[in-house]
């Protein structure tokens, strides 16, 4: 048996780059990917506009039901109980059916705001100004007021009736 001789030359090393792998990620995927990215945007930003320009008039219809079921199934076993809960559910309707902020507000900031209730003729501007300093004053008295509580509600169903059909045209 005879051995093969081998040589004692000297080779050049591989070059690093050879043993790193090739990259999966193509630059015609980025920029596929982008493109659909900013396809979604846009089409995420068209269907949240066609949202917001929902009917003013529903939300306000569905939100003036839904102040009328609550000032019915209110059972408030003092006036201050039931001027409280009766201003919530009022402030909550402002709130949707003007788009205004009276709901985050302190009775002080609501009156005190020159732009509260823009979007209410003048006469039912003025009732609701008395409506809710007369439950401010029922809410903040030092004693419990002795009024019946269901006064109480009537007079906010009242105010609610106000600011429904208060709306300037």
């Amino acid at each position: 048996m005879k051995e093969k001789t081998s040589s004692f030359q000297l080779l050049e090393p591989t070059r690093p780059e050879a043993l790193v792998p090739d990259s999966v990620v193509e630059p015609w995927m980025i920029l596929t990917a982008a493109a659909v990215l900013l396809v979604l945007v846009v089409v995420f930003l068209i269907f949240r506009k066609r949202k917001a320009a929902a009917d003013p008039l529903a939300a306000r219809n569905a939100a003036y039901q839904e102040a009328g079921g609550a000032l019915g199934k209110m059972n408030a076993l003092q006036a201050r109980d039931a001027a409280v809960q009766s201003s919530l559910i009022l402030r909550k309707y402002l709130s949707v059916a003007a788009d205004d902020p009276a709901l985050f507000e302190t009775h002080e900031e609501f009156v005190s705001r020159h732009d509260a209730l823009k979007a209410l003729n003048e006469d039912a501007r003025r009732k609701s100004e008395s409506g809710f300093a007369r439950l401010a004053s029922l809410k903040y008295a030092a004693e419990i007021p002795d009024l019946n509580p269901s006064e109480v509600v009537h007079e906010s169903r009242e105010l609610l009736e106000t600011l429904h059909h208060g709306f300037a045209a």
